[in-house]
């Protein structure tokens, strides 16, 4: 394997192009590959090559530094980010060099935290979490594993979000609001604290 660090993208659609801009621009990653089921069909994606299927991870195993699953589908997210587990390639974080991640924060492996989010003091992100464009996650508020934060979804503080909950575009939840498990909240919905 050559000096450049390699990260493999499950997922060259929007979300994973983003991903892939984000990993680039951080200077974490000098190369990044992506692996999409419109392969053969598809071998190019923002100027990226795709050089594989999911059935082709064990065979890149050795080709790449870590892999993260980019794919909004927080169902099909897990599996990919299993998938990766089971061909042994390391999970990494994305984190856009234009968000801000408190050095207090909680990143769980498999996490992308896109341009102009903000993770605040001691919040606490599971596994494979996608914290959106703009989107802020307060101090100590929660989401947990495979949970997808929207463009401009903002947390107050002490929210928290169970495992697979979709806040879509421009949701927002109150101080200590708690967001179901695999619920899927509409675009601007505004969730505030029972009295």
């Amino acid at each position: 394997m050559s000096s450049e660090r390699t990260l493999l993208i499950l997922g060259a659609g929007g979300h994973g192009k983003a991903v892939a801009e984000a990993a680039l621009l951080s200077g974490e990653w000098q190369r990044v590959l992506f692996v999409d089921d419109r392969w053969p069909q598809l071998t190019e994606s923002f100027g990226i090559s795709v050089v594989g299927n999911l059935g082709c991870l064990e065979r890149l195993s050795d080709q790449v530094d870590a892999g993260i699953a980019a794919v909004g589908n927080n169902e099909l997210r897990e599996v990919w980010q299993t998938a990766l587990v089971a061909a042994r390639i390391p999970l990494a974080c994305v984190v856009h060099p234009r968000a801000w991640v408190s050095p207090s924060a909680d990143v769980g492996p498999g996490t992308a935290v896109m341009a102009m989010a903000v993770v605040g003091t001691d919040a606490r992100l599971g596994r494979g979490v996608i914290v959106n464009a703009g989107a802020i996650v307060d101090h100590d508020a929660q989401v947990g594993d495979f949970g997808h934060l929207g463009v401009g979804v903002s947390l107050a503080g002490g929210v928290h979000v169970a495992s697979a909950a979709w806040l879509q575009a421009g949701c927002s939840a109150g101080y200590g609001v708690v967001v179901e498990s695999t619920a899927v909240l509409a675009p601007g919905t505004v969730l505030k604290a029972k009295d």
